[in-house]
């Protein structure tokens, strides 16, 4: 008998079992181990130790855990799962994408892996509601998009949860910053100045936005507001994290972004960070950055700090129509104080390429002020991008914020 006849064969009978019997996961396990060992010596599989161990745990797995996801997020150098359709898996490793051996058994496999998934969360997904994000109990990040949204059957995608929290001493590791950037980062956060990270999919925004985290004092109150949660905030006691929900099947019950900042204005936060703005909630942002909620963090998609602030510009007119441009651009400019933008680079590595400083409106348009931009030096190669983040000779305008909380640098 071939392995995976006697894997199936296996399968459908603990399933058999299961139906007349209820069993906790540490009993499971046993029964499946239990029937393996029974079957291999009458079938003369032959099957090393290995072999039953891991076969024990893929039958556990498709019963009560995620499948064969969970053989692939146990691989520490997986970063994304991309599912297009139970036949078609991909993975990025190390920053390169390859496409996966295993699959799933059948469509109507992977739909039940969507559904256990999204039940953990509290979540719903079906036609009536066929998008949604969610995660993982790891943390791990997840989008899901139903047939027929999606062409070729149900799309999973999963942004790994890391086991160990970005911080900046792994950032200056990998040449993403350096140490002078980090000090001035440092000074920054605890100085309460209003930071937006911006950059493309995928270029490390919520990573570094954690990494930032570990400069907030400990002892403020901070509130933090996501779509999914996959801020990983440590050593702050004072902590209320806040996570956005679908409405129903009926159609109720939606909390947005926008209605989580609303309350969390009333919570007596210090410092907010919103995980991402992506529409008119930017308005709501940028009002409580203006309102005496200093040091607080944001992130968003974009291409360059320019972009970003063209960005800001539609999201904020999205949700306020009558609002003039003028006083759009005016309280971008008196909310934000520092734009870092973030980008992958072509060698797949996460870089800072530019620090930035609001500096008011000239000419009617906000001013930035470019502080440090990355530069590549002639180590530099197309499959492998060397250089570090350069001081520009533009003169530091803000040092308000860092006189008044004592902490003397010079930018």
């Amino acid at each position: 008998m071939a392995y995976n006849d006697f894997f199936l064969s296996i399968k459908e009978k603990i399933d058999t079992i299961l139906l007349e019997n209820k069993f906790t996961d540490i009993e499971l396990l046993e029964r499946i181990e239990e029937l393996i060992g029974k079957e291999n010596d009458e079938n003369l599989m032959y099957l090393s130790i290995s072999d039953r161990i891991n076969m024990s745990k893929r039958i556990f797995n498709s019963i009560r855990g995620f499948g064969i996801l969970n053989s692939i997020m146990e691989d520490e150098d997986v970063t994304e799962i991309m599912i297009n359709g139970y036949n078609n898996i991909f993975i990025e490793k190390k920053g390169k994408i390859h496409r996966c051996e295993e699959n799933f058994e059948s469509e109507e496999k992977l739909n039940d892996l969507i559904q256990r998934i999204v039940g953990k969360a509290g979540r719903e997904v079906n036609q009536a509601n066929p998008i949604v994000d969610t995660r993982l109990p790891d943390g791990s990040r997840v989008n899901v998009v139903l047939a027929p949204i999606s062409l070729r059957g149900a799309t999973v995608t999963i942004r790994k949860f890391s086991k160990n929290p970005m911080t900046i001493e792994k950032l200056i590791e990998h040449k993403s910053i350096t140490e002078e950037v980090a000090k001035l980062l440092e000074s920054l956060v605890k100085a309460k100045y209003n930071i937006f990270i911006s950059g493309g999919t995928g270029s490390g925004k919520t990573t570094f936005l954690n990494a930032l985290s570990n400069f907030i004092p400990k002892d403020e109150r901070l509130i933090t507001i996501e779509d999914s949660a996959e801020l990983q905030i440590v050593g702050i006691e004072n902590l209320v994290s806040l996570e956005t929900r679908n409405s129903n099947t009926t159609g109720v019950g939606e909390l947005t972004i926008r209605d989580l900042i609303k309350s969390a204005l009333r919570m007596r936060p210090e410092r907010i960070v919103v995980g991402e703005v992506r529409g008119k909630e930017a308005l709501d942002m940028l009002q409580a950055m203006n309102t005496g909620h200093d040091g607080s963090l944001s992130t968003g998609h974009a291409n360059s700090s320019l972009d970003m602030l063209s960005r800001l510009e539609t999201m904020v007119l999205t949700g306020s129509e009558g609002l003039p441009l003028d006083a759009v651009r005016k309280q971008i400019a008196s909310s934000i104080d520092i734009i870092i933008h973030l980008s992958r680079m072509r060698d797949k590595t996460r870089r800072v390429i530019e620090i930035s400083e609001l500096c008011g409106l000239e000419n009617g348009e906000v001013k930035l002020n470019t502080l440090y931009e990355f530069k590549e030096n002639e180590k530099s190669k197309q499959d492998c991008v060397d250089g570090e983040l350069k001081r520009t000779k533009n003169l530091f305008r803000n040092y308000t914020k860092l006189y008044s909380a004592g902490i003397d640098i010079s930018v």
